[in-house]
């Protein structure tokens, strides 16, 4: 057993008798910890003795609920177990055709069975095994037709939809962590970049070891408004738990760098959670932006056909053309698609098939 003396920064609620939760943030190998309060702080050295063992990794068959021809459907759970410490639940593959989080999580296996670690790993690689097999975005309607998107359910109700039962099985799981990843997969025109909710440090943290470009933060009272009611950061931000969604790039085909890039970024997450003996790898300065612009969305169906000189990542302004809708079949113009604001274009769809309503571009205001 290897035993390294750190001194970590604790973030927690603070009971009447003084205790803190179980939280573990690697500020250096020795440094001050700080104990954060709900109203004001109180600083302390503490000399915390974290015990990096060597990893025991073992995997169960966790049963989510049962289909009608009494099929059960199950999702495989692997934990990667050392010394005490602290818990992170990272998970992949809510949607069917995002698959370099599965990915990421094979080679992160590769890297823990030979480590030494302070607390646990929970991961769950496809989350969504119903998608996944059926090689869809969302679980097909036949399954649950209220709730296809497994990421509007959370954190899920036993007594729900099948879809809500799948997420109230994974949810036993997830509240006791101590933080938790969500691994996601944008289109080929999505900038890659995690996401979590503005004014939680603990979340931020996270946000900044993952070490994308991009960060966008919502609010609290942004859930909802842009579809995000549901989803599995806003359920586990609400339960007190520091969460990041990682977008990364890509969907339906596995990219090594966007699977480069996600299994880099949890591991230096886990060192920044002083899961992993190392300090965490210093990162660039990350692009702050606010995701809570209007979605520029199709006000008629049609052909959209983008500027040909517009990509993601460039800004624009308020009421500057994305480009234009036209019906197929007759040519004419059905619509000319404007910025809703001034920001940063963060997704965007190019040259396809769209329905009235659908979103045809992301935009994130600069912090």
């Amino acid at each position: 057993m290897t035993s390294t003396r750190c001194v970590h920064t604790i973030d927690g609620p603070v009971s009447g008798s003084a205790s803190v939760s179980k939280e573990y943030h690697s500020t250096a190998p020795c440094g001050t910890a700080v104990l954060l309060l709900p109203a004001f702080f109180i600083c302390a050295t503490l000399d915390i003795d974290m015990d990096y063992t060597a990893v025991t990794h073992t995997t169960t068959d966790r049963r989510l609920g049962r289909l009608p021809s009494g099929r059960d459907v199950s999702v495989t759970v692997h934990r990667y177990v050392g010394g005490p410490g602290p818990t992170v639940y990272i998970q992949a593959a809510q949607h069917g055709i995002e698959l370099n989080g599965p990915a990421a999580l094979r080679r992160l296996h590769d890297r823990l069975t030979d480590a030494a670690i302070a607390g646990t790993v929970l991961v769950v690689p496809v989350v969504n095994q119903l998608a996944f097999d059926h090689r869809s975005y969302m679980t097909p309607g036949e399954y649950d037709v209220m709730n296809p998107n497994l990421n509007r359910v959370w954190p899920g109700d036993e007594c729900g939809s099948l879809q809500k039962q799948f997420a109230a099985r994974l949810w036993e799981l997830v509240q006791d962590a101590d933080a938790a990843v969500d691994l996601h997969t944008g289109t080929a025109d999505m900038l890659e970049h995690v996401r979590c909710r503005a004014g939680d440090p603990a979340a931020e943290r996270l946000a900044e070891a993952f070490g994308t470009s991009y960060r966008l933060t919502d609010r609290p009272e942004d859930n909802g408004g842009d579809g995000s009611s549901g989803t599995f950061r806003a359920a586990t931000a609400e339960a007190g738990i520091p969460v990041i969604t990682a977008e990364l790039s890509n969907s339906r085909r596995i990219a090594q760098d966007a699977v480069a890039a996600g299994v880099d970024g949890i591991q230096n997450l886990l060192r920044a959670r002083a899961v992993l003996p190392s300090e965490p790898e210093p990162q660039a300065a990350q692009t702050v932006l606010r995701n809570d612009a209007e979605p520029v969305t199709a006000s008629e169906s049609g052909l959209f056909e983008c500027r040909p000189d517009i990509a993601v990542g460039d800004t624009v302004d308020a009421g500057e053309r994305l480009g234009t809708v036209y019906e197929p079949a007759s040519f004419e113009k059905q619509e000319v698609v404007t910025a809703t604001e001034r920001g940063v274009i963060f997704s965007l769809a190019r040259e396809s098939v769209v329905v009235k309503g659908e979103r045809l571009a992301g935009i994130a205001i600069p912090r």
